[in-house]
Parts: structure tokens; sequence; C-alpha cells
């Protein structure tokens, strides 16, 4: 049995004190590949060190939504150079986050950062990671016009079932978090089981998001077993199938090898 956690933050200061060992569990628990996210320049630089120095971590780089106002025009030339390294496989994290912010300009400030990012990944020709918190409508209504030719994951996906259909029909992937297995987990069990197996990612969002029964805790990679084993159990599917064709699905999306 194998997973690729496609969303981790391990380089943040949670883990400073046992990362090695952090890593060593995940391999352990199956976990093969980590996709670690970058949420703003510094974080991202980390992310392409953790790839450089093990053989497990991949990374993606972009400016989270809610440091939009730290990109500066040079860092689109940084972000454009580091999709050029071998295990740089995203531009990640990106997107839209609203459930903070209320003020309408920095909303728009977000949208253009979030359609620069994009813009470079198309011009790279990169898949993206999508946060999208309380920005639905506007998420796909970028994604519509800015995206094209491009593919990616809305990760720890919260929308609704027609969000979903519209990002299946071009293409893109669902990601599962740790809030599937919550038990104020809503109406997302029930898209879970819609999606197409071969369109779905697991991740944890470490160190945030840490799943039953592990809720409460510092997340971590080893921890998206958790993930797995609901999200196939929601779908009626056996583990190892559901484990191979999310695993597959990873590898189709950033390269993986």
């Amino acid at each position: 049995m194998m997973l690729v956690d496609t969303h981790a933050h391990i380089d943040a200061e949670q883990f400073d004190a046992d990362r090695a060992a952090m890593i060593q569990r995940a391999i352990t628990q199956g976990v093969t590949r980590i996709v670690n996210m970058g949420d703003d320049i510094e974080s991202s630089a980390r992310s392409v060190k953790l790839a450089e120095d093990y053989r497990e971590i991949y990374a993606g780089v972009g400016i989270h939504p809610e440091k939009a106002d730290k990109m500066l025009k040079s860092h689109d030339d940084l972000l454009a150079a580091w999709t050029q390294l071998p295990k740089v496989v995203a531009i990640g994290e990106i997107g839209l986050d609203y459930y903070y912010e209320k003020d309408a300009e920095k909303r728009e400030l977000q949208k253009r950062v979030f359609i620069r990012q994009l813009d470079i990944a198309r011009q790279m020709h990169m898949p993206v990671c999508v946060h999208n918190r309380d920005a639905h409508g506007d998420t796909l209504d970028i994604l519509k016009r800015e995206g094209k030719g491009i593919l990616g994951v809305v990760h720890c996906f919260s929308g609704s079932w027609e969000m979903a259909k519209k990002l299946l029909r071009c293409g893109w992937y669902i990601g599962i978090d740790g809030p599937i297995t919550f038990k104020n987990a809503a109406k997302l069990p029930e898209i879970i089981r819609q999606v197409p197996l071969d369109r779905l990612l697991v991740e944890t969002d470490s160190p945030y998001l840490a799943p039953v029964p592990k809720r409460g805790k510092r997340n971590e990679p080893a921890f998206v077993y958790y993930v797995a084993k609901k999200a196939a159990e929601l779908r009626g599917e056996d583990f190892e199938t559901f484990a191979a064709v999310t695993t597959t699905n990873a590898r189709h999306l950033y390269g993986i090898v």
C-alpha cells in the first residue's frame, strides 16, 4: 500500500524539533511521497530546500491569498525560476480566502495576485494547487476566465457539488483532507462519494486539520492514512484500490516519480 500526501506544510516551525523523525513516520505508514506547498516566498524557498534534502519530498511554490500583499513584482520571476528545478511540481498554494478578509479592495488584491500566479503556471506549463475558502463564486469565475489550459486541484474542497462538477468537466482534481472525518462534515461526504475516483487526491494540510482520531493534535503526513481510509469507507471501496488510484492521480497531476 502506498499513499501520497499531496498537500503539506512540513517546513513550518511546528516540525523543527522532529522533522526527520516525522518524515520517517510517514514512510513507515506507507506515505511514500509528500508534496510540500509554499505559502509565501520564504516558505516556498524552504519547500524547495526540503525537496532537495529528502527523496520523498516534492515542492510547490506560491503565495497564499492571505499573504497577497507581500507579493512583489520580482517574485514572479523567482517563482518561474523555481519551476525549472526537477522536484518543483506545482504553483501553489494560491487562490482566494474571504473567511477573514471582508475589505473589498483587499479581496481585489487577492484576485490580482491569484491571476498573476495562474499566468506564471500557464507560461511555465505547471499545474496549480488552489486554496478556496468562502470564495467559491470568484474562484470559479477566475479559473474559467484565466485558467484555460491549466490543470490543478482545489485543495481541501469545501464547495458544492455543482462547483465540483464544473471543476471535473475541466479535468481538475478534488483534494480531500481531515474534515472528511469530522462529525460536522455536512455535505462533503456525499460530494466525495460522487467524484470519480480518478479525480481525487488525499492531503493532510499538515500541521493543520488533523483527522479523527488525531483531531486536536499536530497534523502530519502519516495521518493521511486516516483521510484515505475514511474516504474509501464512504465510497464503499477497497482501501488498497483507493490508495493505489489516488497515488496514480498524484503522479499524473504532479509528475511525481
